[in-house]
């Protein structure tokens, strides 16, 4: 069991393909962080929009050290799409404000189904690999916060290395 134990992992089924692929990057990006597969937990949600709901579900349960929320919006006729990924940005980051238990946002808001699928797992990367990868560094970052104080040093916080991807600008 390591200090980051246990993890949930809430993922939409909706754009089947596209959130698997997330799933099975985010999954192995926090195992190869030295959490073991047996402690985490994969919650499934109809939708993106329900990713808030059960997210906050997994925080308020106290079973979890962090949350990662998977998913694939894509744009169609109307703005629909868009008022969900605001909804759940919004939802997502209210959970961790109001908690202190960190919820990574890795919801792929695309123009087209090309474009989802280059973002989980082909030329633009995965998100959900990136999604993962922050929460495990937020997690690290806030252990280092709370080691610091313990030791009477809050100024002496360690900075930790990332394996984020520093340069977005091609995402």
């Amino acid at each position: 069991m390591t200090p980051f134990s246990p993890i949930a992992i809430v993922v939409s089924r909706y754009n089947p393909g596209v959130p698997t692929r997330l799933l099975e990057a985010a999954k192995a990006e926090i195992e190869r962080r030295g959490v073991p597969g047996d402690q985490i937990a994969i919650i499934d949600a109809p939708g993106a929009f329900e990713l808030t709901a059960l997210a906050n579900a997994a925080v308020r349960s106290g079973a979890y050290r962090g949350v990662v929320a998977l998913g694939c919006l894509i744009h169609g006729e109307t703005l629909h799409d868009r008022y969900i990924a605001d909804a759940v940005a919004q939802g997502l980051t209210k959970i961790t404000v109001e908690t202190g238990v960190p919820v990574a946002f890795g919801l792929i808001t695309a123009e087209t189904a090309d474009h989802a699928k280059a973002r989980s797992g082909g030329a633009k990367g995965n998100k959900g690999e990136e999604a993962a990868a922050a929460l495990m560094d937020t997690l690290a970052s806030m252990d280092a916060i709370r080691r610091a104080v313990a030791e009477g040093r809050p100024c002496a916080v360690e900075r930790l290395g990332s394996s984020i991807k520093k340069d977005k600008s091609e995402n």
